[in-house]
C-alpha cells in the first residue's frame, strides 16, 4: 500500500536527508518546512482558496440543490413556493382569498388578504426590516416556531428567499395597519430600502410580483399559463375554505390552449369534488365514493381523503401534505394502503370470507383505486428541498387510524357495495398470483424463445441494459430495419398497419388484439397494474414510423397504448420516438437528409449553397430507404436523433384530458378539435380515429 503521496495522486516521498548526511527520522520529516514536503499544486492551496458564499449566492450558484434543477418543472416550482405561503395564511384562517395574475410583461404575482409579512425591524438585525430578512436570508421565516402557524407547507424557510434569488426582479407589497409598504429586489439583492407608500385603509395582506431570471433558466424562459392554472385550481381543491382568483393576459395564453383569461376557484366539497372532476365519465366498480375529513383535536391539523374504484382503468394515488404535492408518496400513502388492506380483510373475516381474502395484498386493493389524500400536520419532514416525499412517521399513524375507522363504518353501512368491492379485490389478487405462477424463468431460456412473437427479430444481448426494441410499421420497413440494425443490441418488431386505439376499445377487444398481445409479449413486463419494471426486456423502446401523417397517426396510437397500459414505462424513461428523414438532398457528392419541409428549406439555405443543382427526393416510407440510409439517419446511436416521451407529474391531469378528448370514445370531441384547428391543417392530411 502506498503512503500519503499515493493517496493524493503524487509519488510516495523518501525520507529527507539531514545535514550530517544521515537519513532523517519520521518525526524529523513530520517537522520539515511545508515547502520541503509540498506535492505539486499544494503550495497554491491555501486559506485564500476557500470560498465563502454569502446571502443567497449559494442558490444562484447551485439552483438544483434548492429547486431540483433549472428545467420547466423547476421554473414552476417558484410559483408553488410563493403560492404555498399564501395558502398557509388561508389554512391558518387569516386569509379568505388569493389572487394569481400573469401579466403581458411576464411578471407573475400572488396576492392574499392575510396578515402581511412583518415590516418592523428584526430583533437580530435591527437595521433591517423583518421583510428584508425573510426575502434575503435562507431559513428565515415564521414557520419554525409553531406559534405562528399550526401547520404550514413552507417548513424549510427557504422558499420565498430562493424565489427572490432566482428572480430577475421581485417586488413585495405589504398592507399592515392600513399602511402600504413596498420593497424591490434584483437577483436576490435589495434594490432599495423598505418604503412606506401611503395609506391603504381597505387593504391587508401580501403581494409578491416577480419575473424569473434568464441567467438561471435560459433565454426566453416563461411560465406556462395552463400549468399555472392547474396548480392554482388544485390548491383550491385542497383547502375548500379558500377562494383563488385567476387572471392571465391574453398575450400569454398558449395557442390552442383552453386556459381561460379569468376564473374563480372555490370548492367547498374539497377532495371529493376534485376526484369527481378527475374521473368524470369513468366506470366504477361501485358508484359511491369513499370520502371523508377529520379535524384533529386542538387545531393540530386535519386529514381528508376521497377514493373510488375504477372498473376499466388503472388506479392512482395523488397525495398532499399541508397542500404540498408529494408525487413520490411517503408515510401518508403507506398509512392509507395499510388502512384499506386491514379494513377489507377484517370485513372479509366478519362475513366468513377470511379464507378467500387471505391472499389479498395492498397492491390488489389499490390496483384500480383512484385516490386523493391530504394531510395537515405540524412540522412535517420531507425528503429533498422540493418536498416530493413525506417522511413524517406521524402522518402514517394519523392516516392509518383515521381512514381505518371510517372505512370500517363505510363497509358495514353498505353490505352490497362492500361485497362487490371484496369480490373485485379478490379477483385482482387471484390474477396477480396466476401471473406470478406463469412467469417465465430466464429471459433467454428456450421456453422464452418459443413464447416470443414470431415476427420479432430479437437481439443477442441477454440483459435489458443497452438493448433497444424498434417498433416499426409493416414488413417492408421491418425488413430494412433488420438489415440496418446492430444485431447485438437492437431488436425489431414489425406491426401491421394501424394498431387498435386502446383509449376507445373495450377490454374484450383489447384482450383479443393479436398485435397488442405480440407487443406485450415482446416487452415482457406486463400491462396495467401488473407492470413489472424488473422484467422489461429492453432499456429503450423506440417507435419508428414513417415521417408522414399516417406515420404520426400510428405513433400517436402506440403512445396512447403505452400511456394507458404501461404508464410507468414512460415515467421511467424507456419510451422514445425515432426521427427518420422525409427528404434526401443531393448536390454533387454532398448528401444531407431533412426531417420535414421546414428542415429541408433550412438545409437548402445553410448547407447546400454551392454550385450545382440540388436534387430532392422524398421517401415514401421507411421500407423505401436502403438499410445503409436507415442506419445512418435513424438507427445508429452515434448519429441518430431520438425524442423521449415524457409526462410531467403535474401535467397528468391535462394529459389524461387530452388523451380522452382526442383518442377516447367520443368522436364529437375530436371533431370539435379538428374544426378549431382547420386553419392549421391541410384537409387531405386529416385523419379521424
Amino acid at each position: 500500500m502506498g503512503g500519503h503521496g499515493d493517496l493524493f495522486g503524487g509519488a510516495a516521498r523518501k525520507p529527507r536527508q539531514g545535514t550530517s548526511g544521515q537519513g532523517a527520522s519520521a518525526r524529523d520529516a513530520g517537522r520539515a518546512a511545508p515547502s520541503a514536503l509540498a506535492t505539486p499544486g499544494e503550495a497554491g492551496y491555501t486559506a485564500a482558496s476557500i470560498e465563502v458564499l454569502e446571502g443567497l449566492e449559494p442558490v444562484r450558484r447551485r439552483p438544483g440543490m434548492y429547486i431540483g434543477g433549472t428545467d420547466e418543472t423547476a421554473l414552476h416550482h417558484l410559483f408553488a413556493e410563493v403560492l404555498d405561503n399564501s395558502m398557509d395564511e388561508a389554512v391558518a384562517g387569516h386569509a379568505s382569498f388569493i389572487e394569481v395574475a400573469y401579466d403581458a410583461e411576464g411578471y407573475l404575482s400572488v396576492t392574499d388578504n392575510g396578515r402581511g409579512i412583518p415590516v418592523d425591524p428584526h430583533p437580530k438585525f435591527p437595521k433591517k426590516s423583518a421583510l428584508e430578512v425573510i426575502m434575503t436570508t435562507l431559513h428565515a421565516g415564521g414557520k419554525f416556531d409553531s406559534g405562528a402557524y399550526q401547520t404550514s407547507g413552507g417548513l424549510h424557510g427557504v422558499g420565498v428567499s430562493v424565489v427572490n434569488a432566482l428572480a430577475e426582479s421581485l417586488e413585495v407589497e405589504v398592507a399592515r395597519g392600513q399602511i402600504l409598504y413596498r420593497q424591490t429586489f434584483a437577483r436576490g439583492l435589495p434594490a432599495g430600502k423598505l418604503v412606506e407608500v401611503g395609506k391603504a385603509p381597505n387593504r391587508r395582506g401580501t403581494r409578491v410580483r416577480f419575473r424569473p431570471d434568464e441567467q438561471i433558466f435560459g433565454a426566453g424562459c416563461a411560465f406556462k399559463p395552463s400549468r399555472l392554472f392547474r396548480m392554482a385550481r388544485a390548491k383550491a381543491y385542497l383547502y375548500g375554505g379558500v377562494e383563488i382568483r385567476w387572471r392571465c393576459a391574453p398575450e400569454r395564453i398558449e395557442a390552442g390552449a383552453a386556459t381561460p383569461r379569468e376564473a374563480v376557484f372555490h370548492f367547498p366539497g374539497g377532495l371529493k369534488d376534485f376526484l369527481a372532476a378527475d374521473i368524470d365519465g369513468k366506470e366504477r366498480v361501485i358508484e359511491p365514493m369513499f370520502a371523508g375529513k377529520i379535524e384533529r383535536p386542538g387545531g393540530h391539523g386535519s386529514l381528508e381523503w376521497a377514493l373510488a374504484w375504477l372498473s376499466a382503468d388503472d388506479g392512482f394515488i395523488h397525495s398532499y401534505c399541508n397542500t404540498i404535492p408529494t408525487p413520490d408518496g411517503g408515510a401518508h400513502e403507506a398509512g392509507l394502503r395499510a388502512a384499506l388492506l386491514k379494513g377489507l380483510k377484517d370485513h372479509a373475516e366478519r362475513i366468513g370470507q377470511a379464507k378467500r381474502a387471505a391472499a389479498i395484498a395492498g397492491e390488489d386493493v389499490l390496483a384500480s383505486c383512484a385516490a386523493l389524500i391530504s394531510v395537515f400536520i405540524r412540522e412535517p419532514e420531507f425528503q429533498g428541498q422540493n418536498k416530493s416525499r413525506l417522511m413524517s412517521s406521524e402522518a402514517g399513524r394519523i392516516v392509518e387510524q383515521g381512514v381505518r375507522d371510517a372505512f370500517d363504518h363505510w363497509l358495514a353501512a353498505a353490505p352490497s357495495h362492500a361485497a362487490r368491492l371484496l369480490d373485485w379485490t379478490i379477483e385482482r389478487a387471484e390474477e396477480r398470483l396466476r401471473r406470478r405462477a406463469e412467469k417465465d424463468v430466464a429471459r433467454k431460456s428456450a421456453t422464452r424463445k418459443l413464447r416470443l412473437p414470431g415476427k420479432l427479430a430479437d437481439c443477442s444481448n441477454t440483459a435489458a441494459q443497452g438493448s433497444e426494441l424498434f417498433i416499426v410499421e409493416g414488413d417492408s420497413a421491418g425488413g430494412s430495419a433488420k438489415q440496418a440494425r446492430d444485431r447485438a443490441s437492437q431488436a425489431i418488431l414489425p406491426l401491421r398497419g394501424k394498431i387498435l386505439n386502446v383509449a376507445s376499445a373495450t377490454r374484450d377487444k383489447l384482450a383479443a388484439n393479436q398485435q397488442l398481445a405480440d407487443l406485450a409479449l415482446a416487452l415482457g413486463c406486463g400491462l396495467g397494474a401488473h407492470y413489472r419494471e424488473e422484467e422489461l426486456r429492453y432499456e429503450k423502446v423506440i417507435i419508428m414510423t414513417d415521417a408522414d401523417v399516417d406515420g404520426a397517426h400510428i405513433a400517436s396510437l402506440l403512445i396512447t397504448f403505452f400511456y394507458r397500459q404501461t404508464p410507468k414505462l414512460i415515467d421511467n424513461g424507456h419510451l422514445y420516438l425515432a426521427v427518420p428523414p422525409l427528404f434526401k438532398l443531393t448536390q454533387g457528392v454532398k448528401q444531407v437528409y431533412a426531417r420535414d419541409e421546414a428542415h429541408r428549406d433550412e438545409l437548402m439555405a445553410r448547407e447546400l449553397t454551392g454550385r450545382g443543382k440540388v436534387e430532392i427526393s422524398r421517401f415514401k416510407g421507411l421500407g423505401e430507404m436502403l438499410p445503409a440510409q436507415l442506419k445512418e439517419t435513424t438507427m445508429d446511436p452515434a448519429r441518430r436523433n431520438l425524442l423521449r416521451v415524457v409526462v410531467a407529474p403535474e401535467e397528468r391531469g391535462e394529459t389524461s384530458e387530452s388523451v380522452e378528448r382526442l383518442m377516447g370514445g367520443k368522436p364529437e370531441a375530436r371533431f370539435i378539435f379538428i374544426q378549431e384547428r382547420a386553419a392549421f391543417a391541410n384537409a387531405a392530411d386529416l385523419v379521424v380515429v
